[in-house]
């Protein structure tokens, strides 16, 4: 049997194993890639895919690495079966156009069964039913009998990233968990017995538009070692959540829950195990600076916090634990993934704010369903129960559950229809990696730019796109994007929006608006406003001048900016986004709580002094190793290469950056804070001006203020007094005007006290107050009951607005002794108008949408209260 290793191990062996075959080691890349067509990091290969494309440099010909990735296509799937997962860690081995296919079949093989020491009559392999040198190789370099390598078909066997692009045939490697069962009828697929636990990829070929193949010039090799896969056979445990990987997370849910997993039942295991898998996803995408949201990752992480409150709900844990549980989790991963430890604190508080919301919108949700089962005769409809789980959180079995208690049956059919069409919208979203996005880009070589030294160049145009296609020219009034063989425009990036200027020749003007980068391609967007372009043009680049001064002043004082922070706040502080534009900086960083005035002002007379001070900035180019070792911090979201740009303000700030700075913190002038604000929980943010762009700032407040003084007649000075007069004045106003609304609802309802019916000794008065505001209406359903006395029972009713109403119930301690609760009954009669409420059983309001349906509203109250107390 092989050793027992923990994941910590089987990771290392693997990296170590290839370093010693001349593989550079690379660190895991951020779950949020550097590649529009991906929501997060799918797959080991992903970083490497302008490599595969040829559109970067390879950073090795050999490279290893342990990827981290997360994928929800089949989220449904997680705790159910034995391997699925949202997050998982996929050890991998890549050759550059070095070596293929020999090397890769006998360097895999040594590994599984030299390094881990899996018994080689357990291991079968899967080739490419086409792929015949594959098929031999494996006989040759490991030894394997014809009868345990399987031809497979290309659904399974040949990789691809989309109808387009490099692709080539696989291999795998499965581990048979029942050799006893014979080599007849053997069914690879069969996940009772043998378990994917290698995948080689032979990117050998490129297939163009018209679906023909050809051999790639350069040949690669992707790998794919799934580490939880490899320590569940390992350590010698029935599924991957029981591997040292996941279980120390399901255990600090067992202590929270109070139950036992091993004598749980299949809900509860299933529960503990989406527990421990979501855990480990949510603690590194807010590492890597995902925030939750409604849309794209930010959406993906809400969504995977909700299920695990829900989970941790349905076993039994009460309160906020979150927390505890990425405790575990950043304890369990920090040693192989440091930037976790470095964030705790922000990860701690972003799953505590966020969990904290969801309890009460479960709360929501647990009264939206009392109302759907309201209104429900027989079923309720699939789409109810679809928007409860996906928008509440509620697991269709609680649904179920409830609406059984009421006699009332759900939809499943209906709601599972729901259910399979966001699965299909998520595999869309996910299924394949697409290395040709911007295809009439690829053949392209890279844009030099130049805008570092030059802010004018001659170029030559290498392409011409009319909305997205190529185009051979293009005339005057024509919107374009071009792309240059040199250019001194700084394209998009690092949060610097890009440059504005012109390109020029003999009777040609293109006003260039946008400029961004596509891999290493450089697009100018713009419109032409004379003469023609075509390509193979020879024309003259000029941005310009004003708007790059600004934007580098602001630039450089984003840099000073948190540097600023991190000396008044302290070093937690990390960077969460940046936009550098002409007019303005904004800066989001990490911090629990709003700024005090003290704080803002002390960060703000820190960036003045730098200014001041006039440091000549230093500009270099290094590796990123020296770059690190000298203390330069990284912005968010940037990604960076073997060669870095350092920005160095001597004894301030020290930065990897690849924006466009001042030459002297002096060229800034002057920074101004314009507000400070919180965007998301734990997440605040900074807006300020620099440079030329204060001067317009202050101009614009000057001629506000003095518009003021104008109107109150007061000098600049004196505003804020005039203000706080006028304001108080207004609040005193409001009161006035709400005592006299009060007493005007009183007296209306005081000449109604003759309207009351008496039903088996008790005083019942339903009424209707017109458009009264629902505090008057309460303090006249109050008013009304001192009058009628213990024994009276008041329900007022009113349409304060077209879409409004608002009801009222006042019970004196007879009618409650009798069993009524005005909560309880005021939210049933406000669901006729659409609404509902409730409150304590002598008094409550409620409220509703639909004015037209009071009327019948407060008969319903009438009818309830005369059957309620006349018995």
């Amino acid at each position: 049997m092989p050793t027992v290793l923990n994941g910590n191990a089987i990771r290392e062996k693997f990296l170590q194993f290839f370093e010693s075959k001349q593989h550079r080691r690379l660190p895991s890349a951020s779950l949020v890639p550097d590649d529009p067509t991906v929501l997060l990091t799918i797959a080991g290969m992903l970083p490497f895919k302008p490599v595969f494309m040829g559109k970067r440099e390879r950073p090795a010909p050999r490279v290893t690495t342990s990827q981290k990735c997360v994928r929800t296509n089949d989220i449904e799937n997680v705790g159910r079966t034995a391997r699925h997962h949202t997050f998982f860690e996929m050890l991998g081995n890549f050759s550059f156009g070095d070596y293929f296919k020999r090397e890769a079949i006998g360097w895999a093989w040594e590994l599984v069964t030299g390094v881990f020491e899996l018994p080689p009559e357990r291991l079968w392999v899967s080739v490419y039913e086409e792929d015949e040198e594959a098929l031999v190789l494996w006989q040759e370099v490991a030894g394997l009998p014809p009868v345990r390598v399987r031809k497979m078909g290309a659904d399974s066997n040949f990789w691809e990233s989309g109808p387009t692009g490099p692709c080539g045939p696989c291999s795998e490697i499965y581990y048979d968990f029942h050799p006893e069962r014979g080599e007849g009828d053997i069914d690879l697929d069969d996940d009772s017995r043998f378990l994917e636990i290698y995948n080689l990829v032979f990117m050998q070929l490129n297939r163009d538009s018209e679906g023909t193949f050809s051999e790639l010039p350069r040949k690669n090799i992707d790998t794919g070692l799934g580490l939880e896969r490899m320590a569940q056979v390992l350590q010698g445990v029935p599924n991957n959540y029981e591997t040292d990987l996941v279980f120390p997370i399901i255990r600090k849910a067992e202590v929270l829950s109070g139950r036992d997993y091993f004598k749980a039942d299949d809900q509860q295991k299933t529960s503990f195990k989406i527990i421990g898998d979501h855990t480990r996803a949510v603690v590194h995408l807010v590492a890597d600076g995902v925030l939750p949201g409604n849309l794209g990752r930010g959406y993906i992480l809400r969504r995977l916090i909700r299920r695990m409150v829900r989970h941790g709900r349905m076993l039994g844990i009460a309160g906020s634990f979150l927390p505890q549980m990425a405790t575990v989790a950043v304890e369990l991963m920090g040693g192989a993934y440091p930037n976790l430890l470095e964030s705790r604190e922000l990860i701690l508080t972003r799953l505590a704010t966020e969990e904290s919301q969801f309890l009460q919108t479960l709360e929501t949700g647990e009264r939206l369903l009392d109302e759907i089962l309201g209104r429900s005769e027989k079923r309720i409809s699939g789409v109810d129960a679809f928007m409860l789980y996906d928008t509440y959180g509620f697991p269709l079995e609680l649904t179920m559950e409830v609406a059984a208690e009421r006699g009332l049956e759900v939809d499943v059919a209906a709601y599972e229809e729901a259910m399979e069409k966001q699965r299909e919208r998520a595999r869309r979203a996910a299924k394949t990696v697409d290395l040709t996005q911007g295809a009439s880009l690829a053949d392209l070589e890279r844009t030099d730019f130049l805008g570092y030294r030059n802010v004018a160049s001659k170029a030559m145009v290498k392409l011409v796109l009319f909305e997205g296609e190529p185009i051979e020219r293009a005339s005057a009034g024509a919107s374009v994007q071009l792309v240059l063989d040199q250019t001194p425009f700084y394209p998009e990036g690092g949060g610097q929006i890009g440059d504005r200027g012109y390109l020029s020749g003999p009777d040609l003007l293109v006003r260039i608006e946008d400029v961004q980068k596509r891999d290493t391609v450089i697009l100018h967007t713009g419109r032409i406003e004379r003469g023609t372009v075509a390509t193979g043009d020879s024309v003259q680049a000029q941005i310009d001048l004003a708007d790059r001064r600004r934007s580098q002043a602001h630039h450089t004082a984003t840099h000073l900016l948190q540097a600023a922070l991190k000396k008044v706040l302290g070093e937690s502080v990390q960077q969460q986004g940046s936009l550098v534009a002409f007019d303005r900086l904004r800066f989001d960083f990490s911090w629990p709580k709003a700024l005090s005035q003290a704080e803002i002002q002390q960060v703000e007379d820190l960036v003045n002094t730098w200014i001041a001070e006039a440091h000549t900035l230093s500009q270099e180019v290094m590796p990123i190793d020296q770059a690190k070792a000298r203390g330069a911090l990284a912005f968010f979201g940037e990604k960076y290469g073997s060669e870095v740009r350092v920005i160095d303000v001597p004894g301030v700030s020290i930065e990897l950056c690849g924006g466009t700075h001042v030459r002297n913190t002096a060229e800034i002038g002057l920074f101004k804070m314009v507000s400070e604000t919180g965007i998301a929980s734990g997440v605040r943010r900074i807006e300020a001006v620099a440079g030329p762009a204060v001067l317009e700032y202050l101009r614009l407040r000057d001629t506000v203020t003095r518009q003021l003084a104008d109107e109150f007649k007061v000098q600049v000075e004196q505003i804020p007094q005039r203000v706080a007069a006028l304001t108080s004045d207004l609040k005193q106003a409001q009161k006035q005007i709400d005592s006299l609304k009060a007493a005007l609802a009183t007296a209306r309802a005081e000449a109604l006290l003759g309207q009351a019916e008496t039903t088996g000794g008790f005083r019942v008065l339903v009424a209707d107050l017109g458009d009264t505001e629902p505090e008057a209406l309460k303090s006249a359903a109050e008013h009304l009951l001192a009058k009628l006395g213990e024994g009276g029972a008041v329900v007022l009713g009113s349409a304060p607005a077209a879409d409004k109403v608002s009801l009222v119930a006042a019970f004196g301690k007879g009618a409650v002794a009798k069993g009524l609760n005005a909560g309880k009954f005021v939210g049933e009669v406000a669901k006729i108008t659409g609404g509902g409420g409730g409150g304590r059983p002598n008094l409550a309001q409620a409220g509703g949408k639909q004015p037209e349906k009071l009327k019948n509203a407060l008969s319903e109250a009438s009818s309830k209260l005369s059957g309620a107390l006349g018995a």
